[in-house]
Protein backbone atom coordinates (compact mmCIF):
# COMPACT_ATOMS: atom_id res chain seq x y z
CA UNK A 1 0.00 0.00 0.00
CA UNK A 2 1.12 3.38 -1.18
CA UNK A 3 0.78 6.25 1.95
CA UNK A 4 -0.11 9.71 0.07
CA UNK A 5 2.04 12.13 1.89
CA UNK A 6 3.73 15.34 1.31
CA UNK A 7 7.81 16.03 2.21
CA UNK A 8 9.12 19.19 3.40
CA UNK A 9 12.89 20.09 2.94
CA UNK A 10 15.51 18.09 1.45
CA UNK A 11 18.37 18.15 4.70
CA UNK A 12 19.83 15.09 6.17
CA UNK A 13 17.91 14.48 9.15
CA UNK A 14 14.95 12.60 8.26
CA UNK A 15 11.48 13.08 9.99
CA UNK A 16 8.05 11.41 9.82
CA UNK A 17 5.40 13.25 11.39
CA UNK A 18 1.75 11.78 13.55
CA UNK A 19 -0.81 14.30 13.85
CA UNK A 20 -3.28 14.76 16.37
CA UNK A 21 -6.84 13.82 16.97
CA UNK A 22 -8.31 16.69 15.27
CA UNK A 23 -5.33 17.06 12.99
CA UNK A 24 -3.84 15.93 9.68
CA UNK A 25 -1.45 16.18 7.26
CA UNK A 26 -1.90 19.52 6.58
CA UNK A 27 -3.27 20.60 9.59
CA UNK A 28 0.57 21.54 11.61
CA UNK A 29 -0.28 25.74 11.80
CA UNK A 30 2.54 27.67 10.65
CA UNK A 31 5.40 24.20 11.65
CA UNK A 32 5.81 23.32 8.38
CA UNK A 33 6.89 26.82 6.96
CA UNK A 34 9.20 27.37 10.08
CA UNK A 35 11.35 24.06 8.92
CA UNK A 36 14.86 24.59 8.70
CA UNK A 37 14.43 23.26 4.81
CA UNK A 38 18.90 22.28 4.43
CA UNK A 39 18.66 20.74 7.68
CA UNK A 40 15.63 18.13 7.82
CA UNK A 41 13.30 16.51 5.63
CA UNK A 42 10.63 15.96 6.80
CA UNK A 43 7.48 13.75 6.02
CA UNK A 44 3.85 14.83 6.89
CA UNK A 45 1.19 12.05 6.37
CA UNK A 46 -2.73 11.31 7.18
CA UNK A 47 -3.61 8.70 9.43
CA UNK A 48 -6.16 5.93 8.10
CA UNK A 49 -9.57 7.52 8.31
CA UNK A 50 -8.34 11.07 7.86
CA UNK A 51 -7.27 13.89 4.80
CA UNK A 52 -6.09 11.86 1.80
CA UNK A 53 -6.61 8.65 3.46
CA UNK A 54 -9.95 9.31 4.99
CA UNK A 55 -11.20 6.36 2.40
CA UNK A 56 -8.52 3.90 3.81
CA UNK A 57 -9.97 1.35 6.24
CA UNK A 58 -8.23 0.15 9.61
CA UNK A 59 -8.54 -0.93 12.79
CA UNK A 60 -7.57 2.32 13.88
CA UNK A 61 -5.01 1.05 16.93
CA UNK A 62 -1.57 2.23 17.26
CA UNK A 63 0.18 -0.92 16.72
CA UNK A 64 -1.44 0.10 12.69
CA UNK A 65 -0.01 3.49 12.94
CA UNK A 66 3.40 2.16 13.80
CA UNK A 67 3.31 -0.53 10.82
CA UNK A 68 2.25 2.65 8.54
CA UNK A 69 5.24 4.65 10.03
CA UNK A 70 7.66 2.01 8.92
CA UNK A 71 6.00 1.40 5.54
CA UNK A 72 6.19 4.93 4.53
CA UNK A 73 9.52 5.05 5.71
CA UNK A 74 10.69 2.09 3.53
CA UNK A 75 8.89 3.69 0.62
CA UNK A 76 11.27 6.60 1.42
CA UNK A 77 13.66 4.72 1.90
CA UNK A 78 14.72 5.65 4.91
CA UNK A 79 16.64 3.26 7.51
CA UNK A 80 16.85 5.85 10.11
CA UNK A 81 14.80 8.85 11.42
CA UNK A 82 13.06 10.88 13.79
CA UNK A 83 9.63 10.76 15.16
CA UNK A 84 7.44 13.52 16.25
CA UNK A 85 4.12 13.09 17.29
CA UNK A 86 1.35 15.47 18.18
CA UNK A 87 -1.70 15.08 21.36
CA UNK A 88 -2.48 11.08 20.89
CA UNK A 89 0.38 11.03 17.83
CA UNK A 90 2.75 11.19 21.15
CA UNK A 91 1.83 7.85 22.05
CA UNK A 92 1.63 6.56 18.20
CA UNK A 93 5.83 7.88 17.90
CA UNK A 94 6.39 5.94 20.99
CA UNK A 95 4.17 2.44 20.02
CA UNK A 96 6.86 2.65 16.64
CA UNK A 97 9.70 3.56 19.35
CA UNK A 98 8.83 0.56 20.82
CA UNK A 99 8.27 -1.47 17.93
CA UNK A 100 12.28 -1.17 16.53
CA UNK A 101 14.15 1.30 18.47
CA UNK A 102 17.13 0.73 16.39
CA UNK A 103 15.65 2.90 13.39
CA UNK A 104 14.55 5.43 15.78
CA UNK A 105 16.95 8.56 15.34
CA UNK A 106 15.00 11.07 18.56
CA UNK A 107 11.30 10.85 19.53
CA UNK A 108 9.94 14.47 20.05
CA UNK A 109 6.37 15.01 21.54
CA UNK A 110 3.82 17.93 21.22
CA UNK A 111 1.41 17.87 24.37
CA UNK A 112 1.77 14.17 23.91
CA UNK A 113 -0.26 11.11 25.22
CA UNK A 114 1.56 8.66 27.18
CA UNK A 115 2.36 5.04 26.94
CA UNK A 116 -0.21 4.96 29.57
CA UNK A 117 -3.06 6.35 28.30
CA UNK A 118 -5.45 8.92 29.30
CA UNK A 119 -7.91 7.58 31.72
CA UNK A 120 -11.21 9.70 31.47
CA UNK A 121 -13.42 10.49 34.18
CA UNK A 122 -16.74 9.35 33.11
CA UNK A 123 -18.06 13.26 32.47
CA UNK A 124 -14.79 13.61 30.03
CA UNK A 125 -15.17 9.81 28.01
CA UNK A 126 -19.40 11.20 27.76
CA UNK A 127 -17.41 14.50 26.42
CA UNK A 128 -14.81 12.50 23.76
CA UNK A 129 -16.88 10.15 23.08
CA UNK A 130 -19.77 12.10 22.11
CA UNK A 131 -16.84 14.19 19.32
CA UNK A 132 -16.77 11.35 16.50
CA UNK A 133 -20.39 12.97 16.04
CA UNK A 134 -20.89 16.08 17.34
CA UNK A 135 -18.49 19.30 16.03
CA UNK A 136 -19.79 20.77 19.22
CA UNK A 137 -18.13 18.32 21.62
CA UNK A 138 -15.16 18.85 18.97
CA UNK A 139 -14.92 23.22 19.92
CA UNK A 140 -15.42 22.68 23.70
CA UNK A 141 -12.31 19.98 23.92
CA UNK A 142 -10.41 22.26 21.82
CA UNK A 143 -11.23 25.45 23.74
CA UNK A 144 -10.59 23.55 27.39
CA UNK A 145 -7.18 22.20 26.24
CA UNK A 146 -6.01 26.03 25.03
CA UNK A 147 -7.17 27.14 28.85
CA UNK A 148 -10.41 28.86 27.10
CA UNK A 149 -8.39 31.73 25.80
CA UNK A 150 -8.06 31.40 21.93
CA UNK A 151 -10.77 33.28 20.28
CA UNK A 152 -14.01 31.67 18.58
CA UNK A 153 -13.13 32.40 14.95
CA UNK A 154 -9.92 30.31 15.58
CA UNK A 155 -12.02 27.56 17.27
CA UNK A 156 -14.23 27.26 14.63
CA UNK A 157 -12.06 26.98 12.06
CA UNK A 158 -10.13 23.86 14.01
CA UNK A 159 -13.97 22.45 14.07
CA UNK A 160 -14.18 22.67 10.53
CA UNK A 161 -10.86 21.32 9.48
CA UNK A 162 -11.27 18.50 11.94
CA UNK A 163 -15.54 17.51 10.85
CA UNK A 164 -13.87 17.93 6.89
CA UNK A 165 -10.77 15.99 7.42
CA UNK A 166 -11.84 12.82 9.49
CA UNK A 167 -13.94 9.84 9.58
CA UNK A 168 -16.24 9.87 12.37
CA UNK A 169 -15.82 5.95 13.27
CA UNK A 170 -11.66 6.41 12.86
CA UNK A 171 -11.91 9.25 15.53
CA UNK A 172 -14.05 7.30 17.48
CA UNK A 173 -11.10 4.43 16.75
CA UNK A 174 -8.46 5.80 17.48
CA UNK A 175 -10.22 7.39 20.98
CA UNK A 176 -9.84 4.02 22.06
CA UNK A 177 -6.45 3.23 20.66
CA UNK A 178 -5.02 6.29 22.82
CA UNK A 179 -6.88 6.76 26.45
CA UNK A 180 -6.31 3.00 26.89
CA UNK A 181 -2.67 2.56 25.60
CA UNK A 182 -1.06 0.55 28.18
CA UNK A 183 2.71 -0.45 26.87
CA UNK A 184 4.89 0.92 29.46
CA UNK A 185 6.29 -2.42 29.63
CA UNK A 186 7.19 -2.19 25.83
CA UNK A 187 9.18 1.16 25.73
CA UNK A 188 12.86 0.48 25.03
CA UNK A 189 15.89 1.51 26.85
CA UNK A 190 16.26 5.06 26.01
CA UNK A 191 19.26 5.36 23.89
CA UNK A 192 18.44 8.60 21.63
CA UNK A 193 16.54 12.12 22.59
CA UNK A 194 13.44 12.48 24.15
CA UNK A 195 11.84 15.69 24.47
CA UNK A 196 8.26 16.51 25.54
CA UNK A 197 6.85 19.54 24.45
CA UNK A 198 3.90 20.80 26.49
CA UNK A 199 1.47 24.54 26.24
CA UNK A 200 1.83 26.38 29.46
CA UNK A 201 -1.80 26.55 29.27
CA UNK A 202 -2.58 23.01 28.65
CA UNK A 203 -4.79 21.51 31.23
CA UNK A 204 -4.51 17.88 30.40
CA UNK A 205 -1.38 16.86 28.78
CA UNK A 206 0.75 19.91 30.64
CA UNK A 207 3.85 20.36 32.53
CA UNK A 208 2.10 17.84 35.57
CA UNK A 209 1.72 15.31 33.44
CA UNK A 210 4.52 14.72 31.47
CA UNK A 211 6.73 14.85 35.01
CA UNK A 212 4.28 11.89 35.98
CA UNK A 213 4.43 9.80 32.79
CA UNK A 214 7.01 11.16 29.52
CA UNK A 215 9.64 12.02 32.37
CA UNK A 216 8.76 9.09 34.87
CA UNK A 217 8.52 6.57 32.34
CA UNK A 218 11.42 7.92 29.50
CA UNK A 219 15.07 7.81 31.46
CA UNK A 220 16.56 11.09 30.29
CA UNK A 221 13.66 12.41 28.22
CA UNK A 222 13.78 16.36 28.45
CA UNK A 223 10.71 18.91 29.16
CA UNK A 224 9.73 22.12 27.62
CA UNK A 225 7.08 24.29 28.80
CA UNK A 226 6.16 27.10 25.57
CA UNK A 227 4.69 29.99 26.97
CA UNK A 228 1.52 31.74 25.44
CA UNK A 229 0.49 28.34 24.11
CA UNK A 230 -2.43 25.58 25.33
CA UNK A 231 -2.57 21.81 23.43
CA UNK A 232 -1.87 23.45 19.81
CA UNK A 233 1.28 25.08 20.23
CA UNK A 234 1.92 25.03 16.27
CA UNK A 235 -1.34 27.27 15.85
CA UNK A 236 -0.33 29.19 19.56
CA UNK A 237 3.23 29.51 19.77
CA UNK A 238 4.79 27.92 16.26
CA UNK A 239 8.42 29.89 16.72
CA UNK A 240 8.93 29.11 19.99
CA UNK A 241 7.74 24.97 19.37
CA UNK A 242 9.94 24.86 16.05
CA UNK A 243 13.09 26.12 18.77
CA UNK A 244 12.38 23.23 21.09
CA UNK A 245 12.17 20.74 18.25
CA UNK A 246 15.65 21.78 16.82
CA UNK A 247 17.29 22.23 20.10
CA UNK A 248 16.68 18.40 20.11
CA UNK A 249 16.64 17.10 16.23
CA UNK A 250 19.23 19.27 14.52
CA UNK A 251 22.22 16.93 14.10
CA UNK A 252 20.74 13.34 14.95
CA UNK A 253 21.47 12.37 11.46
Amino acid sequence: MTIDHTLVGSGPTKVITVHGWFGGEDGWGLLPELIDTEAYTVAFFDLRGYGRRIDVEGDYTLDEVATDVFALADELGWKEFALLGHSMGGAMVLRTFSDDPERITAVVGISPVPASGVPLDPDSQALFDGAAQDHGNRRAIIDFTTGNRQPAGWLDAMVAYSGEHSRPEAVAGYLVAWTGADFVADLPGVHVPIHAIVGEHDPALGEATMRATWMEQLAGCELTVVPNAGHYAMFEAPVSLIGAIDATLRGTD
